[in-house]
């Protein structure tokens, strides 16, 4: 990663947005980086857009709020309306493909525009519950902005208290990272 990246997540409240923007910016923290992040939720919590800012440099990072997002995920409908105002032409723009009927929504001034199958992958290989883990690795492959293995090592942090009740949860959990990653690659090649 060189720079500062600055990475917009958007989805309907209980889809863990929020989640995935503190652990990710947890994981580049720990690596010495400077991250920040800002939550904007309010009724999302009761069923509206919830939008989670966040930036991650090599050096200081003056406000984690921003106008030209490098990276846009939005895994909702109205999450693609909401986070258009945020794409520019260096933008590289993900929403989930279960998404049907949105073309005419999408931001024609991206970068690039991919769709990825992360809550089909959810729901057929691995679990409903882990399709933020999905994202998060397609939002850590498509930036560079940690290590995997830094993700990981957040994820175990934030979850392990669940991973000691359930063993099986830490597997699914870096499994799902792992899938984020290569539906990116693969969407990329």
């Amino acid at each position: 990663m060189k720079g500062t990246v600055k990475i917009a997540l958007a989805g309907e409240g209980g889809q863990g947005v929020q989640s995935v923007a503190g652990i990710m910016v947890e994981a580049a923290n720990d690596e010495g980086r400077e991250a920040l992040y800002i939550p904007n939720f309010g009724v999302e919590q009761r069923g509206g857009v919830s939008l989670a800012f966040c930036q991650i440099s090599d050096e200081k990072v003056g406000a984690p709020k921003f106008r030209d997002a490098d990276l846009v995920i939005a895994l909702s409908e109205r999450a693609v309306r909401r986070t258009r105002q945020y794409v520019h032409k260096d933008t590289l723009f993900i929403y989930d493909s279960s998404m049907q009927g949105i073309e005419d929504e999408l931001p024609r001034n991206a970068k690039k525009v991919l769709a990825i199958p992360a809550l089909e992958i959810a729901k057929k290989e691995l679990h409903p519950r882990v399709f933020n883990i999905i994202i998060m690795g397609a939002a850590i492959e498509a930036t560079k902005i940690v290590e995997m293995e830094q993700a990981k090592k957040a994820v175990e942090k934030r979850l392990g208290y669940k991973f000691a009740q359930n063993p099986k949860l830490r597997e699914l959990n870096f499994k799902a990272l792992e899938r984020g990653a290569e539906l990116v690659k693969e969407s990329l090649a």
